[in-house]
């Protein structure tokens, strides 16, 4: 019996081993299981809705608010990383902290709908580290639109009293035209408001009416633009001052301007056939780098050619800077003629353009628009 138990000790020798190596695949086995949880692990944004109608309100109403509840129905830890509006009416806040598993959250979103009347389909986008990583919310609306205060309506001021606009515009104008424009004034004032006239262009008949403006009340001011009596063509603008109360303040005036041009209307087919035709040499020049306090001149030629008599009824620059010089104002058949053009640089730096508009008697081409550029060194 002896001798048989020590043939038998000898077999289990190697227990120990394989206890250790049992463990070691049992610990191996549960790392494995862990990292495929941990890689499985992810978080998901639910939200209970993602649209809102704010429905039909005032504009006066204000900013306009909802707010978006959501919940973490994943596995992991919920970032909110960005959270985007589609304009700058709309103003998102969110969680900003991480929200567990179950845990929820919420996006409040306002709306402002100051000077925004009408219909709004707004969005907002939210990123986050979800599975589904952008979800778009959506707000929408109609704003009835406020009334307009007096000041609105009528924002410009006339002294004590207020307009739409303190400018009358004829655009273009024929040089034969007699046009009529009117201009609402209103009295703001608690008291009545007498406006009269100081002196007016003689190709303008304004008259206001009534000339005294009951308090709260609404006058008009009327111009008549007699283009012909301006005795000029292209653009011109002129201001007419209003004595208010008896005060003689420059201030309170409107500005005039009209566009005047030549009426060709009636010329028959064979006085086209036969007018003037203004052509350039060319309408661009580039003086290159210019030092600046330097002047430099450029000339410019028209040639006539047409059959009969171009006339140059007007050469305007757009700027005090330029000074254009024609040679002469009535251009024959088949004869040039210089423009000359002189760009002072004083006061000026960087780079420059300048317009020459020449007005003719060319039925097709009345109007030509020169063109003179450079670029200043101040510091040369």
């Amino acid at each position: 019996m002896l001798m048989q138990s020590k043939r038998i000790i000898p077999q289990f020798k190697n227990i120990p081993f394989m206890k250790r190596f049992l463990n070691t695949v049992a610990v191996f086995c549960l790392a494995t299981a862990f990292s495929v949880g941990l890689v499985n692990a992810q978080p998901k944004i639910t939200f209970e809705k993602s649209e809102h109608n704010f429905g039909s309100f005032l504009e006066a109403a204000g900013v306009q608010t909802t707010t978006f509840k959501f919940k973490n129905t994943g596995n992991a830890p919920l970032i909110l990383n960005n959270v985007r509006a589609s304009c700058g009416c709309t103003t998102p806040k969110w969680t900003r902290d991480p929200i567990a598993p179950n845990g929820s959250g919420e996006i409040t979103v306002s709306y402002d709908p100051k000077n925004r009347p009408g219909a709004f389909n707004k969005s907002v986008t939210v990123g986050s580290n979800a599975e589904n990583a952008t979800v778009n919310l959506t707000i929408s609306g109609q704003v009835q639109q406020r009334e307009k205060t007096l000041a609105e309506k009528y924002p410009r001021e006339i002294g004590p009293l207020r307009a739409v606009t303190n400018h009358i515009s004829f655009a273009q104008i024929k040089q034969s035209a007699v046009e009529t424009k009117e201009l609402d004034l209103v009295n703001d004032t608690d008291k009545p408001v007498k406006v009269e006239l100081q002196t007016v262009p003689a190709h303008l008949t304004v008259k206001v009416a009534p000339e005294t403006i009951p308090a709260k009340g609404l006058g008009k001011l009327s111009v008549t633009y007699n283009a012909q009596l301006a005795n000029t063509y292209g653009f011109a603008s002129h201001r007419i001052y209003l004595s208010i109360d008896g005060s003689k303040d420059y201030k309170n005036s409107v500005g005039v301007s009209a566009t005047i041009e030549e009426d060709f209307s009636q010329l028959t087919p064979a006085q086209m056939a036969s007018a003037p035709v203004a052509k350039f040499n060319t309408i661009d020049y580039d003086f290159g780098e210019m030092k600046q306090g330097d002047k430099k001149d450029y000339t410019f030629n028209l040639t006539n050619s047409g059959k009969s008599d171009l006339q140059i009824r007007n050469v305007r620059s757009s700027c005090g800077c330029t000074a254009v010089a024609p040679s002469k104002k009535v251009v024959s058949p088949g004869e040039t003629v210089p423009i000359k053009v002189t760009f002072d640089s004083r006061g000026k730096r960087g780079r420059q353009s300048k317009s020459i508009t020449v007005i003719t008697n060319d039925p097709k081409n009345p109007t030509s628009t020169l063109r003179i550029s450079c670029n200043i060194n101040a510091d040369a």
